[in-house]
């Protein structure tokens, strides 16, 4: 059983906030003593090192219950899950794990490609070190296909009020695309939680229409928000417990466009959107953005394939 709103740690870690050990520590434990039950994160997020010490402080607070953790891997062969599966429980100082995923799978064809990965999974779910396990996507042909695989507890879907960041197959995919997929596995008794509520922080000026829209979804159970501070934590309870004025909008104003360099796949669609020229090539090839250039106007997030983009 999980709580209505999680906690994604993604936020902390390496490539956004890139907090000190101590403040994402003391932030997931502040989310977990406001009610908050479920956390995420990822071996490629780097992360554990956050949850760990949160963790070993929730376990010392007799007033406190242990949080269900979600956690994914890019790896796509048996050996690599096993190793993944392994360090999150060695990382974590846990027997099993809650949840466990595919990371990011893009599309029925790349689940296809990485069968020896899932197939992994199944063996460790029946050997007690996973207790339900599934997949974390963007792609509305993919979450689609886990409601015909049997083996399938959970799925993490990406889905916003905009659209943003949604594909289907190799192209561009609709919000209604994606809330048939959901009511699909749902109704195929499998479970839903949802990311990217806010467009990766380019809604964020529009927090409880996001959040109306995200928990009104058929099939969607739970709504995971990355969160890097306390305020943040205050304001998703405050939401959550209905004691958020409707005209609520966050202070942005210090916030700016992003790419997030782990995500971006140098495509050039974004530098071609551009109408302020803000945005670069970088040493790696990859697209960067001039903040003294970039007026914020958004226009490239939506155009970007992967959802690179993000407001931070």
């Amino acid at each position: 059983m999980v709580t209505p709103f999680g906690m994604g740690t993604l936020t902390m870690g390496f490539s956004q906030k890139n907090l000190s050990i101590e403040e994402g520590a003391n932030v997931i434990v502040h989310a977990v003593r406001e009610g908050i039950n479920f956390l995420d994160t990822a071996q490629y997020y780097d992360t554990y090192r956050y949850l760990r010490p949160a963790l070993d402080l929730i376990r010392q607070d007799s007033s406190l219950e242990m949080p269900v953790i979600c956690s994914k891997t890019l790896e796509t062969d048996a050996t690599g899950v096993r190793a993944a599966v392994d360090e999150c429980l060695r990382d974590l100082d846990l027997d099993v794990v809650d949840i466990f995923l595919l990371h990011e799978v893009r599309g029925v064809a790349d689940f296809e490609e990485r069968k020896e990965a899932w197939e992994t999974l199944i063996e460790l779910k029946k050997a007690g070190k996973i207790r339900a396990i599934g997949i974390s996507t963007h792609h509305v042909d993919a979450c689609e296909r886990m409601a015909l695989e049997k083996d399938c507890d959970v799925v993490f879907a990406l889905i916003n009020k905009a659209g943003m960041g949604i594909r289907n197959a190799e192209n561009p995919g609709t919000r209604a695309e994606m809330e048939a997929a959901i009511r699909k596995a749902s109704d195929a008794g499998v479970g839903i939680f949802t990311m990217k509520a806010f467009g990766g922080g380019n809604l964020l000026e529009d927090y409880v229409p996001c959040l109306d829209y995200a928990t009104s979804i058929p099939g969607n159970q739970a709504v995971m928000i990355g969160l890097g501070t306390t305020a943040e934590v205050d304001q998703l309870i405050s939401y959550a417990y209905g004691r958020m004025d409707a005209s609520f909008s966050p202070d942005i104003s210090g916030r700016r466009l992003r790419v997030d360099q782990s995500d971006c796949e140098g495509c050039g669609t974004c530098k071609a959107r551009c109408v302020s020229h803000a945005i670069y090539w970088n040493e790696n090839g990859l697209a960067q953005i001039d903040p003294d250039k970039c007026v914020r106007c958004g226009y490239c997030a939506p155009v970007c394939p992967v959802r690179a983009i993000i407001f931070l």
